[in-house]
């Protein structure tokens, strides 16, 4: 089967109205995601595990007897209303690279894995790549558990519905003593590649990124009798907010965006009584990230850091010897957060393999990617993991 026809099998699971996707962590989406992944992993004989962070990982080979192992995968969690191929397009293409592998008889001299990183877009909690950032201890446990979604439901509350334990969550050194080497596949969130003219590039670095909460307090007043005067609207200094974001980050190179907002009493003829929103902001370094933020403060919104993730360059060994075993394809760099870049600053030999993305749209239900390119991504997978786990 085709990678294209592959993630059919994923078409309607956590679909919404707007033809994208909400899949959320530890929600019956997320659920049979799971089953799905851990039945085709199993159809080819892999040994499915779940860490103490709920990750999966599908082992072809016994990496506490043979390991390290040589592992690849993704995520199949999304943001909200977002693409088909975000994540799921490195889950099903690691599955279709393996079995490419058994099916042309190799032996691999060393184990394989595939990994399926639970919570990446941390779109239901608010803490992205959370399965990954547990798994390795940069996210606090205590701090995770006590996550609270819209509905006010903890991530410990979730977790347990979902059948995992939450007090066991944490740093997994038993798991992490198992990956030799990390390289996931994942669309181009970008037009990198379009500009190359390539179907599939290596990544050599992230960008450093964070989020920031803006708590904007207000005095809820009704809209029809207050006047203009009187009013202590914080919709005022969320405005204020949006335009110096995007003109900080103008001024100083980087990204900034405001994104996810909460109103209360969200009422139509209520003025508000607060608002919470959240910032995202990324440059190719920390000073012009920083720079966005400190325009925040000096405009007294004072912006409050609820994570934060630096500059991550990939191995550069690992990165350059792929690019050229795969024929001298683009190298570049991505303003997009991974799993990748967290096992990278855990000490894992990191690196990516980027699939053109025809429009550069993605976090969109209209993110694409071309079947052909697809394909092409499978087989420099395979080629990779033929590479990194053959003959020593």
């Amino acid at each position: 089967m085709t990678a294209t026809e592959v993630l059919g099998e994923l078409h309607e699971v956590g679909r919404a109205a707007s033809g994208g996707y909400r899949r959320f962590a530890w929600t019956p989406d997320d659920a049979a995601l799971r089953e799905w992944f851990t039945a085709r992993a199993e159809s080819l004989g892999l040994d499915v595990v779940r860490d103490r962070a709920g990750n999966l990982w599908a082992w072809w080979g016994d990496p506490d007897v043979d390991g390290p192992g040589v592992v690849t995968g993704s995520h199949l969690d999304s943001v909200p209303d977002g693409g088909a191929y975000d994540g799921p397009l490195g889950v099903v293409s690691s599955l279709l690279a393996v079995e490419a592998l058994q099916r042309n008889g190799f032996t691999p001299s060393r184990p394989i894995g595939v990994a399926c990183f639970g919570d990446e877009e941390g779109a239901r909690f608010g803490i992205a790549c959370a399965g990954s950032r547990l798994l390795t201890g940069a996210l606090d446990a205590d701090r995770a558990r006590g996550l609270l979604d819209g509905e006010g439901t903890t991530m410990a509350e979730a977790m347990t519905t979902a059948g995992l334990d939450p007090r066991h969550v944490g740093r997994d050194d038993e798991t992490l003593r198992r990956v030799g080497t990390f390289v996931e596949l994942h669309v181009e969130q970008g037009r990198g590649l379009v500009h190359h003219h390539a179907p599939v590039g290596v990544g050599s670095a992230i960008w450093p990124h964070g989020r920031w909460r803006l708590d904007l307090a207000g005095r809820a007043d009704h809209a029809g009798t207050t006047a203009l005067a009187d009013r202590v609207d914080p919709v005022l200094d969320l405005a204020r907010a949006v335009l110096t974001a995007r003109s900080a980050a103008a001024r100083h190179d980087a990204l900034a965006t405001i994104g996810k907002v909460l109103v209360l009493p969200n009422g139509v003829n209520a003025i508000p009584s607060s608002v919470t929103a959240w910032v995202d902001a990324r440059g190719a370094d920390e000073p012009r990230v920083r720079a966005v933020l400190a325009d925040l403060a000096d405009a007294g919104l004072d912006p409050v850091e609820e994570s934060w993730t630096p500059r991550t360059p990939f191995d550069a060994d690992l990165t350059a010897g792929l690019a050229r075993l795969l024929g001298d394809v683009p190298v570049l760099e991505t303003g997009a957060g991974h799993d990748a870049g967290v096992l990278a600053l855990a000490g894992v030999p990191t690196t990516m393999l980027f699939v053109r993305n025809p429009s550069g749209v993605s976090h969109s239900p209209t993110e694409h990617a071309e079947a052909a390119d697809c394909d092409a991504g499978v087989d420099a997978l395979r080629t990779v993991l033929e590479h990194l786990a053959g003959p020593r």
